[in-house]
């Protein structure tokens, strides 16, 4: 399957930024069972965003691939391996 869809990233380890390679994706603030409600966010022309669920800062690094995160273990991966939601955003469809 193409590696198509909207990144999701989590906050487990506690950092105070996480940095991206991506400008819009989703935060759902801790692995499941204690994730908050998914929340697309979208930095526009910005190169920062804070999730108003987590307070999480994350911030968008240019050297840095669409589906990279740093810390790594930031990305979240759902039980099937993906690292995106592959029927789009809340099984909508949209990409």
């Amino acid at each position: 399957m193409a590696d198509v869809g909207i990144p999701h990233f989590h906050n487990d380890p506690g950092v105070p930024a996480i940095d991206l390679g991506s400008r819009e994706f989703m935060c759902i603030g801790a692995k499941p069972p204690f994730d908050h409600p998914h929340v697309f966010l979208d930095m526009g022309s910005d190169d920062d965003i804070v999730c108003p669920y987590c307070s999480t800062l994350f911030r968008y690094r240019a050297q840095l691939k669409p589906r990279e995160a740093r810390p790594a273990e930031c990305l979240y991966k759902n039980q099937a391996g993906t690292a995106f939601d592959p029927d789009g955003a809340r099984g909508s469809g949209l990409r």
